[in-house]
């Protein structure tokens, strides 16, 4: 929704139900589609067309993220970026339809947080902007995991350690990423998690992971928790039920979570 008396160059987001971003590009329909991608994930975006219009829109309110396009007429991106960091303004993506190696490392040693070649896909820039955030310690960190032994379905896993053994006692190695992952959801068994539920919960600061990534570590996890199936666990404890894909919402881990 655009405040009264705004342009359509000067959308200004007035949810304020997540994070704030702007997003500076001269492309109209640019500007539309990250900003309707990213409101439908939770965010609180407003748009500008250029320099100007953005020192409105800072001027009006703080955001924790920018998004620039580097060519632009007038100011260009790496001029205004020079600017936001001169002045402590938030964190940038650079967008840039030229993508070569000499104009992300210029973007980047100029203060840039991170550099996206145009056109990009809306998924990878979501997750982007999430671990730049997450840098800025603008929406929680992964909690540390806890020091206990926990057990589901004859499974048992230490917290501390790591360390995963199946119900014959044989241990499993996980990847950091499926570690992050089989902790998210048995800190929240039986519950529906969307897939950007599980980037937040499992994703490490340092992730440039997207949502359809989290559909290959979770095939993966299965496969390593197949090796242990045994016929007590959820309906003979089949992996697909120890964690179900729930159509069109997202995953859910259906063993029960006990300490061991």
């Amino acid at each position: 929704m655009a405040l009264q008396g705004a342009s359509p160059a000067d959308k200004v987001a007035v949810t304020m139900d997540g994070s704030r971003i702007l997003v500076v590009d001269d492309d109209a329909g640019i500007r539309a589609l990250l900003s309707d991608f990213l409101e439908q994930h939770g965010f609180a975006v407003s748009t500008a067309a250029n320099g100007a219009a953005m020192d409105r829109a800072l001027a009006a309110g703080d955001f924790d993220i920018a998004v620039l396009d580097v060519m632009m007429p007038g100011e260009d991106g790496l001029s205004i970026l020079r600017r936001l960091t001169a002045r402590g303004g938030p964190p940038v993506i650079m967008l840039s339809a030229i993508g070569s190696d000499v104009d992300r490392i210029v973007g980047l040693e100029m203060g840039a947080e991170d550099y996206l070649p145009k056109p990009c896909n809306p998924r990878e820039l979501l997750a982007r902007i999430r671990t730049v955030l997450r840098r800025h310690r603008r929406i929680p960190d992964v909690p540390e995991p806890r020091g206990e032994r926990l057990r589901f379905a004859g499974w048992q896993v230490d917290m501390a350690t790591r360390l995963l053994t199946d119900p014959d006692n044989v241990v499993v190695t996980l990847t950091d990423g499926e570690f992050r992952l089989l902790r998210a959801f048995i800190e929240h068994p039986r519950r529906v998690l969307s897939r950007d539920q599980l980037l937040d919960y499992s994703a490490g600061n340092d992730s440039e992971s997207y949502d359809r990534a989290i559909d290959v570590q979770v095939s993966r996890l299965r496969r390593k928790l197949e090796r242990g199936a045994k016929p007590d666990g959820p309906k003979g404890n089949a992996t697909d039920e120890l964690v179900r894909t729930i159509r069109n919402e997202g995953y859910m881990f259906t063993a029960e979570v006990r300490p061991a």
